[in-house]
């Protein structure tokens, strides 16, 4: 395999442990970054373009950019955070003074903050929307409004896997009147030159690679260091919440569709370079190499806060989430427990640590089971560790 990029004296372990994964994890193109207390100490990148392209395939580029799945949730998690920093979002409102539908259901003592710590209550819909339904802009806010809550929100949290996008979005929107994608690219991406983008904008479209389900090799099995219960046999249940929550759109899309790329779903279709997401993180914890800043200290501490933790209803083990983000635990294990972030469906991920001062961000092609922890990206956590 031959790795492209740098990294800095002392951060080898994070290429060795990157090539080790197109080896014996089966990867088949990413790329992983690091910052550190601001400055670039890892930029890597290999394999194909494309993950179905074969040993011939057009190689990753530099810039190439892939869907991020879920790992878009804790980019998305910093507009209604700089909102409140900026005094536009009392996070300790009720969702329904922003956006009075939102009541109905039982839902009127929802607080903002039990909607970015998955306790709104919503994570699944009576009818599952369209992939067209979900992308349209308007279906995806009616349904999450008009849903009977599933519990008493704010007594306990379970994944919103996808109707995180609807109720995000819609928030968003009544506040500042811009959708979520143009408040993303006009605050935060533009200002720290991110190629990072929730709604792909047609001029980007022929730098982003084709995703695909893989199976992971047979020797990879072996590597996993502790047994670890996933959400298999809940998904496999068709009445069960977590097959539920996944299912709000039905059937899924294909995740290669130009209009689904162009589609704002700040819950799983973000695309972005693992650059620009080891960028954003290390943004939120403290000035980046040219001076660039997004969070206030306070709004920092108030990222890695936890709001939920404890058995999740719809992921089945025990989770624990901050406002918008999913913080170190048994289900996704980050780099100490002062990370927060998030891990995308497959395998991507990206997170900031405060206290070592890291953001770190990892994004593939090939799409694996894992749902949160991800052999690949949990053995460049480990390089990254021994590198610190």
């Amino acid at each position: 395999m031959n790795i492209q990029g740098v990294v800095a004296e002392g951060f080898e372990p994070v290429r060795d442990a990157f090539a080790r994964n197109f080896e014996v994890l089966g990867d088949r193109g990413a790329a992983v970054a690091v910052y550190r207390d601001g400055r670039k100490v890892v930029d890597l990148w290999g394999g194909t373009k494309d993950a179905d392209g074969g040993p011939g395939g057009e190689p990753w580029a530099e810039d190439t950019a892939v869907v991020v799945r879920s790992a878009t949730k804790g980019v998305a998690a910093a507009v209604p955070l700089l909102l409140h920093q900026r005094g536009l979002l009392d996070l300790a409102a009720p969702v329904a003074s922003y956006w009075p539908e939102f009541k109905a259901g039982g839902k009127e003592r929802t607080l903002v903050a039990d909607l970015l710590a998955h306790r709104a209550g919503v994570p699944a819909l009576d009818r599952p929307l369209t992939a067209a339904e979900a992308a349209d802009g308007t279906s995806g806010a009616r349904a999450v409004a008009g849903q009977q809550a599933f519990w008493e929100p704010g007594t306990a949290h379970g994944y919103h896997a996808q109707t995180y996008s609807w109720l995000l979005s819609e928030l968003v929107l009544r506040v500042t009147g811009r959708t979520v994608g143009t408040w993303l690219a006009e605050e935060i991406a533009e200002p720290l030159g991110l190629d990072f983008w929730i709604g792909l904008p047609e001029t980007e479209a022929h730098r982003v690679g084709r995703v695909a389900p893989v199976e992971p090799p047979e020797k990879a099995g072996m590597l996993q260091t502790r047994p670890r219960r996933n959400v298999s046999e809940a998904y496999a249940d068709p009445g069960s919440l977590t097959r539920r929550a996944f299912a709000a759109i039905d059937p899924l899309p294909d995740e290669n569709d130009p209009a689904w790329r162009a589609a704002e779903l700040p819950a799983s279709a973000g695309i972005g370079t693992a650059r620009a997401l080891a960028r954003f993180y290390a943004a939120t914890i403290g000035v980046v190499e040219d001076g660039a800043r997004i969070f206030t200290p306070a709004i920092t501490a108030r990222a890695g806060a936890e709001l939920s933790a404890g058995p999740d209803r719809v992921l089945v083990v025990h989770t624990r989430f901050g406002p918008g983000y999913m913080l170190h635990g048994p289900a996704s294990p980050l780099l100490s427990p002062a990370s927060f972030g998030h891990p995308g469906r497959g395998g991507s991920l990206a997170f900031a640590d405060p206290e070592a001062g890291i953001g770190f961000g990892y994004t593939t092609n090939a799409l694996a089971k894992s749902v949160t922890a991800d052999p690949r990206a949990q053995s460049l956590i480990r390089a990254l560790r021994t590198s610190l």
